[in-house]
């Protein structure tokens, strides 16, 4: 049985988002993450403790213990999890983390816009039939 070590408040509406979340969808052959889609208009971020606005202008994740990460440190637990963490490898380094903050930051505040720059769009959440997809400028649809 599956045990989510890490639930990741994502951006739905985001296409470079999603295409995040469906790589690491993929890598996670565990079950080790968990993703909530913080568009969807049923979600509250009440009891999280943390403003809708804050979750909008960074990425969010809870560890199961209940630790929640930002940012880097979300990105660097993610894709630790599902093996891959040699990819960001580099957020590790001390000297470097101020930058790639700062990087991360400007990235978040511009993710929509840096989609439509990358030409990212209609990107499915999952490779599942089953599941929901997420497009560019559209509300999700169930399926």
């Amino acid at each position: 049985m599956a045990t989510t070590e890490l639930t990741l408040y994502i951006d739905g509406h985001c296409p470079i988002c999603m295409l995040e979340v469906r790589q690491l969808r993929a890598r996670d052959r565990d079950g080790r993450l968990a993703f909530v889609d913080i568009a969807e208009p049923a979600f509250d971020p009440a009891s999280l403790g943390v403003s809708l606005k804050a979750l909008n202008t960074q990425m969010h994740a809870w560890t199961a213990d209940g630790v929640c990460v930002v940012g880097i440190d979300a990105i660097l637990a993610a894709y630790t999890l599902t093996g891959r963490g040699w990819l960001v490898a580099p957020l590790r380094v001390p000297a470097l983390r101020p930058a790639a903050r700062v990087l991360y930051r400007a990235f978040a505040r511009n993710r929509m816009r840096v989609s439509r720059w990358l030409g990212v769009r209609n990107v499915p959440a999952c490779s599942d039939e089953l599941c929901e997809t997420k497009m560019y400028g559209e509300r999700p649809r169930k399926p």
